[in-house]
């Protein structure tokens, strides 16, 4: 397993480098000085108004294991090579084969905040993504169905905080982007990577703000282990945003 870096000299600073990844490995794991070569500058200015916005989350009331400890929002967008356009309000579903903790229904989520949906920072998640996805799909579809989540994972001592609480999953869609807001007086939350046969094939922390996963849903399968503060007095949690392209 390979971590996409600045540091590495054979790497050029381009979109190829992380495309090349994710065809050979089916995965990528891209550190935040990558990723912020490949975002928008502009847009990176106004990151910590960006950020800010995961303190306003609201309870997943839909957890199944009856846990408090997931904040989210969630929004669906139809992406083209010359539009962004923000679909109506709609459930997210996953059917059990992908969910099996909770999949089967229609879960409606708090709607992204339309400045969250229309920031910059957002938009310039939306535009990566279609660029990487879109030069990976053979034959890839006009317009591209995407959904983004806002996750706060908050953890607590005595409990366990999941960021993935259904485990090592497909989310049944075609690519993944999983990009580290902030990450704030916790321990542990390791991604997983495991290939079709559930054989371990990498792993790796998303530790800085801008540090980024992104995943080839057809072929690996992802978790991410349990989260714990570090000093249980304080404050402790672990933000993503999440976004996911599928052919519509």
């Amino acid at each position: 397993m390979r971590c996409l870096r600045m540091t590495d000299s054979r790497l050029h600073i381009t979109l190829s480098t992380v495309t090349d990844s994710l065809r050979a490995e089916g995965y990528a794991h891209v550190e935040s000085a990558l990723t912020q070569t490949l975002v928008s500058a502009s847009a990176l200015t106004e990151w910590a108004d960006f950020a800010a916005s995961w303190n306003r989350l609201s309870i997943d009331t839909y957890m199944a294991d009856g846990g408090r400890y997931r904040r989210r929002s969630f929004a669906a967008f139809s992406v083209t090579s010359s539009s962004v356009t923000r679909k109506p309000h709609q459930p997210h579903y996953q059917s059990r084969d992908y969910n099996t903790l909770n999949g089967g229904i229609e879960r409606w989520f708090e709607p992204t905040a339309s400045s969250v949906a229309q920031h910059p920072v957002m938009q310039a998640c939306l535009d990566l993504c279609y660029r990487l996805f879109n030069s990976l799909t053979s034959d890839p579809p006009t317009t591209w169905h995407a959904e983004v989540h806002q996750f706060r994972i908050e953890a607590q001592a005595g409990n366990r905080a999941l960021p993935t609480p259904e485990g090592l999953h497909r989310d049944g869609v075609d690519w993944v982007l999983v990009l580290l807001i902030a990450r704030e007086n916790i321990a542990e939350g390791v991604t997983t990577i495991y290939d079709l046969n559930k054989q371990s094939i990498g792993s790796f922390t998303l530790t800085l703000p801008l540090d980024a996963a992104l995943v080839d849903d057809s072929r690996v399968y992802h978790g991410v282990t349990a989260v714990e503060p570090i000093d249980a007095a304080s404050p402790a949690y672990r933000d993503v945003l999440v976004v996911t392209f599928r052919r519509p």
